[in-house]
């Protein structure tokens, strides 16, 4: 009988307003999906970058100043198998920073040179060249002159890929040295940009009169970001009372609580837009068991229950939720595909830290956003569908 009524091609008052429930739902669908999938791709497209420069957890000395360069230490290999042996660690790895000054085409720029060495892992660093190579560390002696500096350094000081410059060590006495750019990073993220270049570390050990050993820190990479705060606590159980673990959301804490904000934008989507799915639906329901009152007056003179009339209704609701659900699928999977893959929709990278609209959701996600919005759809379609049961045959007949 739902199937008829829903099949039956007939004009009536009320197809208007099911085809704008449906409508609704659709849209409704559509634009949660994609509030999800935009959230989740903004939110993993800038962690990324957080973690891919500055690893998850970052070991260094305790320092009593604000300064950028970091006192030498070394942990054994002892405390460096027992960090790589708790369960969630895939990698340590080790960098030391130096401040500095590089003078070049009548400009000046202070900078943060970043050291690494062969065992240091650039695959980051190599996806977001926009120029040039990474550094060779095949031979050790040309590998201290070559320099990699951000497009926005390089633009500031009319430096490309093969120029050299002189960089000036801030110590007692201060030291220069003369390197030669071999590429060009482009990050999207402002605080990195405009801070930091990356070279080798043996020549900071060089110039701080280092040991072999020293470094100025250690970056961990974990599996899980998840269990991010339970692994900081497991590696800084393992460390001397002298050294800190610092991971990443509490050394960029304004960039990641400002991600963490953006959750409660979405949250406001799916409530306004499961919302106005059902309002249309409860609207679309009431109207048609109003148009089916004779309908009703006879199958109630007939014997039929009250329940048993509900459930017809319901069956006819669910079939326009379906198809509802169906079409906002076709519609919020087809702009998420289409996004992946053109990158078509733009977003001020200065602002968002990112180019385009990265996007980024699963089946699992899809498959729970789909039987929620039906159960709470037919969940609250069960109060007017009580309307039935207060249609008296007699008067519903006489209305005909």
């Amino acid at each position: 009988m739902a199937k008829r009524i829903a099949l039956s091609g007939k004009q009536t008052f009320s197809t208007l307003i099911v085809r704008v429930a449906i409508g609704a739902i659709m849209i409704g669908l559509a634009v949660m999906m994609l509030s999800i999938a935009v959230l989740k791709g903004f939110k993993g497209e800038v962690t990324a970058k957080q973690r891919g420069f500055f690893g998850d957890i970052t070991i260094r000395k305790y320092e009593l100043n604000a300064s950028y360069e970091s006192s030498p230490f070394r942990l054994n290999d002892a405390q460096i198998s027992e960090i790589k042996a708790i369960p969630g660690v895939s990698s340590i790895q080790y960098y030391a920073a130096k401040p500095g000054i590089i003078n070049v085409n009548d400009e000046v720029e202070g900078v943060l040179f970043k050291g690494i060495d062969s065992s240091y892992n650039q695959h980051f660093i190599a996806n977001v060249l926009a120029e040039g190579d990474t550094i060779d560390f095949t031979d050790s002696t040309k590998a201290i002159s070559q320099i990699l500096v951000s497009q926005y350094v390089a633009n500031r000081l009319q430096l490309s890929v093969g120029d050299d410059f002189i960089m000036y060590f801030v110590q007692e006495p201060i030291r220069l040295r003369k390197f030669e750019v071999v590429g060009l990073f482009h990050t999207g993220v402002e605080e990195l940009d405009n801070t930091y270049v990356v070279g080798a570390l043996p020549l900071i050990r060089r110039l701080n009169n280092w040991t072999d050993g020293d470094v100025g820190g250690y970056e961990v990479s974990i599996d899980d970001f998840n269990g991010l705060h339970t692994l900081t606590g497991e590696i800084q159980d393992i460390l001397p009372f002298d050294v800190d673990a610092v991971n990443v959301r509490d050394q960029l804490p304004e960039i990641f609580q400002w991600l963490d904000l953006l959750d409660i934008n979405t949250v406001i989507i799916l409530i306004l837009m499961i919302v106005v799915a059902v309002v249309n639906m409860v609207s679309a329901l009431l109207i048609i068991i109003l148009e089916r009152t004779p309908m009703i007056g006879v199958l109630k003179a007939l014997g039929y229950t009250d329940g048993g009339i509900r459930r017809v209704f319901l069956y006819h609701a669910a079939y326009l939720i379906g198809l509802g659900l169906l079409l906002g699928n076709l519609l919020g999977i087809g702009l998420y595909v289409f996004q992946q893959q053109t990158r078509y929709f733009k977003l001020d990278e200065a602002s968002y830290y990112v180019s385009y609209i990265p996007v980024s959701i699963d089946l699992t996600e899809i498959a729970v956003l789909n039987i929620g919005v039906a159960v709470i759809a037919l969940a609250v379609l069960l109060i007017p569908s009580y309307l039935i049961s207060r249609i008296s045959p007699v008067k519903a007949i006489q209305f005909q």
